[in-house]
């Protein structure tokens, strides 16, 4: 029997997979080569890509004679160079790019901190078309991906990116699940234990904790605030 269940999440029509930053090159000029997914490796939101996620929509940029975008952070308004190869490859989706340096001053700064090694991640802006529930794995499955962009990102699978997708989850008025917010509550400073007896007894639990750093659990509940 399949470890693929049938049951779906309430998933975003639109979303994010990050990985840590895999550059390969990085030239004076700013061109820069390396994967925007690696095939197999689970991301903060228990996510996995398999391989053959990406080829029928980059069948459908090449039918367009077009590259998905670069961005800067997954801002829209900030293009910050273009790409000159996607593909599958063994190991994942394979970029190669050049940042538009001695046009745009924020190429100019994102280029900087691709050198000095300060941006450490790249994040693809998708639509998922299909995907399934794997109890092996503990993962959703992403088995097909429409590809909107490519960003250069400060975090990879981070902090901010779970704590916006618990923020957004109430914002649509619906309830994150227990584990995503229990997740957040870590990511933004608690301790696993503070995380795991604040969802059992609420707030009272933590400052009962006299054995973990409080203010550091109150400072995560500021963070998480809605």
């Amino acid at each position: 029997m399949s470890d693929l269940a049938t049951k779906k999440p309430p998933m975003k029509t639109k979303t994010h997979f990050d990985v840590p930053l895999k550059i390969k090159t990085v030239s004076e000029t700013g061109e820069f080569e390396g994967y925007a997914s690696v095939f197999g490796e689970k991301d903060s939101h228990s996510d996995v890509v398999i391989s053959g996620a990406f080829v029928k929509s980059l069948a459908q940029w090449a039918e367009k004679g077009r590259m998905p975008a670069m961005l800067w952070q997954h801002k829209m308004d900030e293009p910050i160079g273009i790409y000159t190869e996607i593909r599958e490859d063994e190991n994942g989706l394979y970029v190669k790019g050049r940042l538009l340096i001695d046009a745009d001053p924020l190429a100019k700064r994102a280029h900087a901190h691709l050198k000095a090694g300060s941006i450490t991640g790249l994040s693809i802006g998708y639509t998922l078309v299909d995907y399934e529930w794997s109890k092996d794995k503990d993962a959703w499955i992403l088995k097909e991906i429409e590809l909107w962009e490519v960003s250069l990102v400060t975090f990879p699978s981070g902090d901010s990116a779970r704590v916006s997708d618990v923020k957004a989850t109430f914002d649509r008025g619906e309830v994150p699940a227990p584990k995503l917010i229990e997740k957040a509550l870590r990511d933004v400073g608690m301790s696993r234990q503070q995380a795991k007896a604040f969802m059992s007894k609420g707030y009272t639990a933590i400052d009962d904790q006299r054995d973990v750093d409080v203010e550091n659990g109150l400072n995560a509940l500021k963070a998480i605030s809605f």
